[in-house]
């Protein structure tokens, strides 16, 4: 949800019983507005909320004026103030997917795994029990990478390429047409190209460059994820 649009889009969330209260949504309004100002983002989307037991995670990310550069992501407690999170790694991905259950509202919680390590004593190798303590911090920032790089979406003409690579919002923008709208490959991957890139320059030749620089949700695997269902039962 774009910072400029919150209330509208709350509105319009609200309809699944996940909504937040007047308070918290004047709160959220003028805190992303001082967020972008202050960090000089071009957009800031509000991502969601992920619920823990003692608190909530409220997630916003800073978008620069190339719409695809690495996007920066903060939570906040409160929904007014904002903390920086890092951003993710192969390193925290493995480190994380071990951590089960809820988070607990707290990002310096520290989760407690044990694992086997090897252990070299001279000629000998043997292994032995070792504690590694994950912190929640550090499992948010791998779930929202997660949650982005598999349900990120956007519609087709939302964004565009220039010709010298930076890629902007169409302005001129108004939405998909009834028809547009019940297809998989009127949406994309709001993420960098992955199988876009494997594609021959057959497979290349009826895209539209400027438009078609992402992966369509049509050729995700297994055909349809899902995403059908979602699309579409109501129209």
């Amino acid at each position: 949800m774009d910072a400029e649009s919150l209330l509208l889009s709350l509105e319009l969330a609200s309809g699944s019983g996940q909504g937040l209260s007047p308070d918290r949504r004047a709160s959220l309004l003028t805190s992303l507005m001082l967020v972008k100002r202050d960090y000089r983002y071009d957009r800031v989307l509000f991502w969601g909320r992920i619920l823990g037991l003692v608190a909530d995670y409220y997630i916003a990310q800073g978008l620069s004026e190339d719409q695809l550069a690495p996007r920066k992501t903060l939570y906040s407690l409160n929904c007014m103030e904002w903390s920086l999170l890092p951003p993710a790694t192969d390193e925290m991905m493995v480190q994380t997917s071990v951590v089960k259950g809820r988070f607990t509202g707290d990002p310096s919680h520290e989760y407690e795994h044990t694992e086997l390590q090897k252990v070299n004593d001279g000629e000998k190798v043997f292994e032995e029990e070792v504690v590694v303590q994950i912190k929640e911090e550090t499992r948010l920032v791998s779930i929202i990478d997660q949650i982005d790089k598999a349900v990120s979406v956007i519609p087709r003409g939302a964004l565009f390429k220039t010709p010298f690579g930076p890629v902007h919002v169409n302005r001129t923008f108004e939405g998909l047409s009834l028809s547009q709208a019940k297809k998989l490959s009127s949406y994309f991957h709001f993420r960098e190209p992955v199988e876009l890139k494997n594609k021959t320059l057959l497979e290349k030749a009826d895209l539209d460059p400027s438009l078609d620089f992402l992966d369509s949700l049509e050729h995700d695997i297994p055909k349809g994820c899902g995403w059908t269902a979602l699309l579409g039962a109501d129209f």
